[in-house]
C-alpha cells in the first residue's frame, strides 16, 4: 500500500479498535489481552507486543482520489471531464457512484483534489484515507463470558479479577425468547474471518468478500475480525469453546483491512455496500478514525435507508467518537464499559454515543495461526470492537425475532431498552454511555419492559 512522504500531506491513523491506548491502566492492573500484548489463553505465555499507529497521525493513498459528479450531470458529460484529465484507470463504486481514480503520472494527489474542487460538474472530491483496525450453553469458556452472564465470578484464568454481580447485557434470559434464526446475517466488514474455526465454521453464510485482494475468500491473516466474529456469533450450545449473541444467525465475512490491519476507506466503503446488497441485517464496524468524509457517509448512509442496522465502535483512545460512528443519524455509535458496569477511561465519549456494551477482558475466538502449537484459539482482548459486537448480535436478534422492522426501530429498541449504570451520576443519555448498557433481556422480553414501566410509573 503507497502512502505520499509529502510534508504538506496530512497523515491520518485510524486506531485498531481492539487496541485500549490506556496501556498504563493494564499494566497497573496487570491485566493482558490478546490483541494488545498476545498471548494463550492460560495467561502463561507473551509473545510480541503489537505496536499501534497513533490516533493522530493521517494518512491517504498517493496514487489515487475519490471523486462524486454532481447527479444532474450526464453521464457523458462526466466521461468527457474524467478523459480531459487524461486519467485511464478509474472506478466506479455503485450505489454512490463515487469515482476511485488514479491519479495521472504528471499529477499528485494534492493537485487533483484542487483541480476536481474546482470543476463545476464536481460535487466533492476527496483522498482515499487509510483505516487501522481499531440459555446457558454448555460452551467450555462460558464461564468467563462475564459480558452475557456475570454472577460476580473472576473473568478469567487464576489472577484474573472479580466481575460485579449481574453486570451485564442480560443474555441468559434473552435467549429463552429467541436464539436467532439462519436468515438474519450480520456481515462483518473487517480483517476478514478464519473460515475453518471450529467454533466459527458453520456459522459462515458465505465465503464472503474480499476488498483486499480482489476474490470471493474473506480469509483473516490479522486475527482482529476473526475475534469479533466469535462474540457476534460463535456456535453456540457445542460442547466447545464459547458462545456468540445471536446463536443461530449466520455471518457474512467481508475483508476491508489487510495483514497490518490498514484498509483504505474506498474498500470499506465497497465492503458497506456489498454487505448491503448480500441481504445483510446488521453491519458490524469494529473500525474508525478521526476524519469523517462524504463517501464513508454514503456509504453508511445507504445502509441505513436499506433498513441494515450499523453498529460502529466510538473509539479507544479517550478523544473524540471516530468515524463511521460519529454518523450519529445513520448508525450506533458504542463506547465500552468493564465487568463491573463502569465506563472505562480509554473509551470514548461524546454526544453521538448511543449505548455501551462490555469491552474490557472479552474472550472469543483468535485464528488457529496466532498462538504457538498447542495453544488454544481463544483470547482475551479489550476494545470498543468487542463491545460493539455485542451490539451487533443482539440487533441480530431483534430482527431474528421482528423481521419486519426498520433500521430506526430497531435501534431505538437498543437505546430505549439500555440499563442507565450510571445514571447516579449522569441521568439520562450522557456523552459518556449514551442510554446506558445494553440489555438484551429488555429488549427481547416484552413483559420485562412492561413490568419495568409500571413499577417506574408507581
Amino acid at each position: 500500500m503507497k502512502k505520499t512522504k509529502s510534508l504538506s500531506v496530512i497523515l491520518i491513523s485510524l486506531s485498531l479498535l481492539f487496541f485500549s491506548t490506556n496501556i498504563s491502566a493494564f499494566q497497573k492492573k496487570q491485566i493482558k489481552s490478546i490483541l494488545d500484548v498476545k498471548q494463550d489463553l492460560s495467561l502463561s505465555r507473551t509473545i510480541n507486543q503489537k505496536v499501534q499507529p497513533s490516533p493522530s497521525k493521517i494518512s491517504y493513498s498517493s496514487d489515487h482520489i475519490l471523486v462524486k459528479f454532481k447527479s444532474s450531470i450526464p453521464d457523458e458529460y462526466v466521461k468527457a471531464t474524467v478523459s480531459s484529465f487524461h486519467i485511464s484507470e478509474y472506478k466506479v463504486i455503485p450505489r454512490i457512484n463515487v469515482f476511485k481514480i488514479k491519479v495521472p503520472e504528471y499529477s499528485s494527489v494534492q493537485d487533483m483534489l484542487y483541480l476536481m474542487k474546482q470543476h463545476q460538474y464536481v460535487e466533492y472530491a476527496e483522498p482515499d484515507y487509510v483505516a487501522y483496525a481499531y440459555v446457558t450453553p454448555n460452551d467450555n469458556f462460558f464461564n468467563y463470558q462475564y459480558a452475557l452472564y456475570n454472577s460476580g465470578q473472576y473473568i478469567g484464568p487464576p489472577g484474573s479479577p472479580q466481575g460485579q454481580s449481574s453486570a451485564d447485557i442480560k443474555a441468559t434470559l434473552a435467549w429463552e425468547e429467541t436464539k436467532g434464526t439462519e436468515e438474519t446475517h450480520i456481515a462483518v466488514v473487517d480483517s476478514g474471518i478464519i473460515l475453518y474455526h471450529t467454533d466459527l465454521q458453520n456459522k459462515l453464510e458465505s465465503s464472503g468478500r474480499d476488498f483486499v485482494n480482489g476474490d470471493f475468500e474473506a480469509l483473516d491473516d490479522e486475527g482482529h475480525g476473526t475475534f469479533v466474529a466469535g462474540i457476534i456469533a460463535a456456535d453456540t450450545n457445542n460442547n466447545e469453546g464459547i458462545a456468540g449473541v445471536a446463536w443461530n444467525c449466520k455471518l457474512l465475512p467481508v475483508k476491508v483491512l489487510d495483514k497490518t490491519g490498514e484498509g483504505y476507506y474506498s474498500w470499506i466503503i465497497e465492503g458497506i455496500i456489498w454487505a448491503v446488497d448480500n441481504e445483510a441485517a446488521v453491519v458490524n464496524l469494529s473500525l474508525g478514525g478521526p476524519v469523517g468524509t462524504y463517501s464513508l457517509e454514503n456509504a453508511v448512509q445507504y445502509a441505513h435507508q436499506n433498513d441494515v442496522v450499523v453498529a460502529s465502535a466510538g473509539g479507544n483512545d479517550g478523544g473524540s467518537v471516530v468515524y463511521p460512528a460519529a454518523y450519529d443519524n445513520y448508525c450506533l455509535a458504542v463506547a465500552a464499559t468493564d465487568y463491573n458496569d463502569l465506563r472505562v477511561s480509554w473509551s470514548n465519549p461524546g454526544p453521538e454515543i448511543d449505548v455501551a456494551a462490555p469491552g474490557e477482558l472479552i474472550i472469543s475466538t483468535v485464528p488457529t495461526w496466532y498462538f504457538p502449537p498447542g495453544s488454544v484459539p481463544y483470547g482475551f482482548a479489550s476494545g470498543t470492537s468487542f463491545s460493539t459486537a455485542h451490539v451487533s448480535g443482539m440487533a441480530a436478534l431483534i430482527l431474528s425475532l421482528k423481521p419486519w422492522m426498520t433500521a430506526d426501530e430497531a435501534m431505538n429498541v437498543i437505546r430505549y431498552s439500555a440499563d442507565d449504570v450510571n445514571g447516579d451520576e449522569n441521568p439520562g443519555k450522557d456523552t459518556f454511555i449514551g442510554y446506558g448498557r445494553i440489555n438484551m433481556e429488555k429488549a427481547l422480553v416484552p413483559i420485562i419492559i412492561e413490568k419495568k414501566k409500571i413499577k417506574n410509573s408507581t
